[in-house]
């Protein structure tokens, strides 16, 4: 399948069901079959998987999909789309789409109905307007999970896979990292998409961790410190602790920070999660 043949099928399945792309479920449908080719490569799939798709679009990628995959599941909020799929997935006996919002999905309920105990792998292009809702869905929901391969904006790719430091590195890049092995895979070009989106989108691979990185006392501790050191960047570390409710004084704060050798004046995109395990675990005892 070349790429334009890939763009030619999806630009005919619009004009004959009369299909225009929705804003508001941003909808860039890939029409490059070389970038396709390297999702679909990178997740390394096998009959033995069960696969996510989030966000079907017109079915090109979930054709492939089931060609490589055991069983896959279709999530697709258009129902403008359900029919589009019906047809364009027809004789795939191991595929189910499901007409839902993910967002509002209890997809550990639904996974388990699906596939029973086999850990999942996601492999999407995610409408870039909520990626973020749904990475943290997917960290946050305890499904089974074993990789996701996704398209995301460049941006929110960056963030990601970000190292402490940097201004791509935020509250995002700590819950990821906490949960998986991130890895960048390859930049896409605007021109790769219908419509084309006014960004450049990233692959990324996230790869689900045996066991977290760093030993925590209150995971849920962890995650306020972390969101408290970042909710303010251009306060110091003691001071966007001190306003974000840790239920300590400024002075057991210092105390605190001195204590597991961090310096106050940091600023909380310096933290490697292991110092944000420290001061969390800390605040615990």
């Amino acid at each position: 399948m070349k790429g334009t043949s890939i763009k030619s099928s999806t630009l005919d399945l619009m004009r004959k069901y009369d299909f225009k792309t929705a804003k508001k479920f941003g909808q860039n449908f890939l029409t490059d079959e070389t970038i396709l080719k390297t999702i679909i490569d990178c997740s390394e799939l096998s009959k033995n998987d069960c696969v996510l798709e989030i966000g079907p679009g017109m079915g090109i990628m979930t054709q492939i999909l089931c060609e490589k995959a055991g069983r896959v599941l279709a999530v697709e909020i258009d129902r403008k789309l359900i029919s589009i799929l019906r047809v364009s997935l027809f004789g795939y006996e191991n595929v189910e789409i499901i007409n839902d919002d993910i967002l509002k999905l209890d997809l550990k309920k639904v996974l388990e109905e699906k596939f029973g105990d086999t850990p999942v792998k996601i492999v999407a292009n995610l409408p870039y307007y909520i990626t973020t809702p749904i990475i943290m869905k997917l960290l946050e929901e305890d499904i089974n999970l074993k990789s996701i391969t996704v398209m995301v904006q460049k941006e929110v790719g960056e963030r990601i896979c970000a190292s402490p430091g940097g201004k791509d590195y935020g509250a995002l890049t700590v819950a990821v990292q906490y949960r998986c092995i991130p890895r960048q895979i390859l930049i896409v070009p605007p021109e790769s998409f219908i419509p084309q989106p006014e960004v450049e989108s990233m692959v990324v691979r996230l790869d689900s961790r045996d066991k977290p990185p760093v030993i925590l006392k209150d995971e849920k501790l962890y995650f306020r410190v972390v969101k408290a050191s970042f909710g303010q960047r251009r306060k110091t570390l003691l001071n966007a602790l001190s306003a974000g409710n840790m239920g300590k004084t400024k002075e057991e704060l210092k105390e605190i920070l001195l204590r597991n050798g961090i310096d106050e004046k940091r600023r909380g995109e310096t933290l490697s999660l292991e110092e944000f395990a420290k001061i969390a675990n800390d605040l615990n005892s």
